[in-house]
């Protein structure tokens, strides 16, 4: 003998109802939330040309096998790994005095475009910081604004974990660009 069950419209509505409310309470909605601290930054890269050894802040230290280190590879620098320790300014201007250093490293990985993938830390020893900012993310160049992940820190950014907003601030050709980096921290310890 089988059992008849019959929802009522009333009761099909209120589950229909409560599964779309789940639905928008867990879903991917992002937290609106206000950063911890928020910093600005300018980081200066001079790329090694072959004749600017003393001024030159990175290094082409892999390229595909039909390019070079002193010439960026055609076409979009793809293939290229460079290694960087560029200063980093409170201000737009190179000769700024440095609160510290940009260290790590970036990879061009797109064949019909400019973008790179950064990994990389700001190194602070100074009056006004002391400790590291970690970072890493996929950087589309020819976006007006690209974010990447802030994804740790040491000293007075012991565990920091946020945003960091890059634009090209200026640039000369492939030896030079300098980056304005906007951080959004929403985890200070």
């Amino acid at each position: 003998m089988a059992i008849k069950t019959q929802l009522s419209p009333l009761l099909l509505c209120l589950l229909i109802s409560a599964a779309a409310t789940t639905t928008t309470a867990y879903g991917r909605k992002p937290h609106s939330r206000r950063p911890c601290n928020e910093l600005v930054f300018f980081f200066h890269d001079i790329l090694f040309n072959g004749h600017n050894y003393n001024n030159a802040t990175a290094a082409i230290v892999g390229s595909p096998s039909w390019g070079n280190k002193t010439t960026v590879a055609t076409p979009f620098n793809f293939g290229d790994m460079v290694v960087f320790d560029d200063p980093i300014t409170l201000d737009n201007n190179l000769h700024s005095d440095p609160v510290g250093r940009a260290q790590g490293m970036y990879f061009y990985d797109q064949k019909n475009i400019y973008g790179a993938w950064l990994g990389f830390s700001f190194l602070f020893n100074s009056t006004s910081y002391v400790g590291t900012l970690n970072f890493a993310g996929a950087d589309p160049i020819m976006n007006k604004t690209r974010d990447i992940s802030v994804v740790g820190g040491t000293g007075d950014f012991f565990m920091a974990r946020g945003v960091a907003t890059l634009m090209t601030d200026a640039f000369e050709g492939d030896v030079y660009f300098r980056l304005r980096v906007d951080i959004k921290l929403y985890e200070c310890w």
